[in-house]
């Protein structure tokens, strides 16, 4: 054998040596990076792949991990349908969910103990420091009486009336002669903070029952003859009435026309700049066709 054709052998054999420790180190790099990334997403879900005719085609994201949130017990229907869905549509991901109000579920995403704090109120100045506001959906507070009442209808002005205390009994209104049992929820709840806001103006409210649940403040006006609460739109059943508030209906169209004026937003409190794969999902997926679809059919008014 020649001294050139060895020379060319040579050359071919160190080239392959070397492509071959180039294949390794670059499998033992991505190796190491998907152990050392983000453990809420699979390094493939990064990545993307291109066809033969140089197009790109991004690969879907495979999420993983443990999402918490906690806060309002209004939007309890909606979250728990939303959850569902998300959950089976990213089977490894878990969602854990407390229902605290909202107050509470804005503390904690103020301060990291939960990734999204549910609020059935709009975010105040001092919190909104912090926290970015998703708003989701939107609200009617209706305002619920006992099925027996015969009234169907009530100015906000009556209303700050009935709650400060001003007006005591139904027949001042219309109705029967009765004693009013004015129920409403504990101080921090994003519904009763929603219905002071629009209702009370400078009139302080004045509880027969201040109630800790969306759920308690309904079954109280249902066992209650003279009771009213208020309570969403997406919780109400048939075992209170709803009444008109200045003729108009508590209704989805309503409410999403702005005819119906004690309305509030549904919100995802989330921390400023959060970099989570799993809070960034999460709200791409309520805000989507298929989220806003669920938002709906409980009883709340899509945004989109």
């Amino acid at each position: 054998m020649n001294k050139k054709l060895i020379t060319i052998l040579a050359g071919v054999a160190v080239a392959a040596m070397a492509t071959g420790c180039s294949n390794e180190a670059t499998s033992s790099t991505a190796s190491e990076q998907s152990s050392t990334g983000n453990p809420s997403v699979t390094e493939e879900s990064k990545a993307s792949e291109v066809s033969s005719t140089g197009e790109e085609s991004v690969v879907t994201e495979e999420l993983s991990g443990t999402l918490s949130m906690n806060g309002s017990t209004s939007m309890e229907k909606v979250i728990k349908a939303v959850n569902g869905a998300f959950m089976e549509k990213y089977k490894d991901v878990t969602v854990n969910l407390n229902l605290t109000g909202s107050g509470t579920g804005i503390q904690e995403a103020s301060e990291g103990k939960c990734d999204i704090g549910n609020s059935s109120r709009k975010l105040k100045d001092e919190e909104a420091e912090k926290l970015e506001a998703t708003v989701v959906g939107l609200d009617g507070i209706a305002l619920v009486v006992n099925p027996v009442n015969k009234l169907e209808d009530i100015t906000i002005e009556d209303l700050a009336k009935v709650y400060s205390g001003e007006i005591t009994n139904w027949k001042d209104l219309g109705g029967d002669d009765k004693a009013i049992v004015v129920i409403g929820r504990e101080d921090g709840s994003g519904t009763r903070d929603g219905f002071e806001s629009i209702v009370m103006g400078d009139k302080e409210p004045q509880y027969a029952q201040e109630l800790e649940s969306t759920g308690s403040v309904i079954n109280a006006v249902a066992t209650t003859d003279g009771a009213i609460g208020y309570a969403s739109l997406a919780n109400v059943d048939e075992t209170v009435k709803a009444l008109k508030v200045d003729g108009v209906e508590a209704t989805e169209e309503n409410v999403k026309s702005g005819a119906y004026a004690v309305q509030r937003p549904f919100i995802c409190a989330t921390l400023k700049d959060s970099d989570n794969k799993l809070v960034k999902a999460y709200l791409d997926f309520i805000l989507s066709d298929e989220g806003q679809a669920l938002v709906a059919a409980q009883g709340a008014v899509p945004v989109k």
